[in-house]
């Protein structure tokens, strides 16, 4: 168990005790405040006043008290943040500036791509329509003209010894 004593001139006598209330009382708020009392409220940061005393009369010995200091100033250094800002953004700028460029760089080459494949396809579409035209009936006649064939008039049937008749078309006069 801690047990706290107060100085001779703190100590609180039975009449000042603090009640359960928190010290809010009728019979508290009518007694005095206590002139020593330093941590009570806005007063508790402020510096002790020194009173003056006309020459030649002693002056009190006065203790002095503790009070609570600021925070020291915390400085880090500006020079390393600064220098990794700036390697951060022109890094950025870097990244931005080469992910630019390969996107227009794909552009290119997906217009060259798309170019190539409208051309190979105009060349099918021709080479279909070419195979279309030879493949006609009367492009195959006139060809096999200039070749020196010629139409069969009558066709032959061969019989077969099962019964069945297959029509075979005869040469040509």
């Amino acid at each position: 168990m801690n047990v706290t004593t107060l100085p001779a001139d703190r100590q609180r006598s039975t009449q000042q005790a603090a009640p359960r209330s928190g010290g809010r009382t009728t019979a508290r708020a009518a007694e005095p405040r206590l002139q020593n009392n330093l941590t009570d409220g806005a007063t508790a940061l402020q510096p002790a006043r020194e009173t003056t005393t006309p020459v030649g009369t002693p002056a009190k010995k006065t203790s002095t008290r503790l009070r609570v200091a600021p925070p020291a100033p915390v400085s880090a250094p500006r020079a390393p943040f600064v220098a990794l800002v700036l390697v951060l953004v022109l890094a950025g700028v870097i990244g931005i500036l080469v992910l630019n460029t390969r996107i227009a760089e794909n552009a290119f080459k997906l217009d060259a791509l798309k170019t190539k494949q409208s051309s190979l396809d105009q060349d099918e579409q021709r080479l279909r329509s070419d195979l279309a035209n030879k493949e006609s009936p009367v492009t195959l006649a006139s060809r096999a003209k200039q070749l020196g064939l010629v139409p069969s008039r009558t066709p032959a049937f061969l019989l077969l010894p099962d019964g069945t008749k297959l029509e075979m078309p005869g040469p040509g006069k």
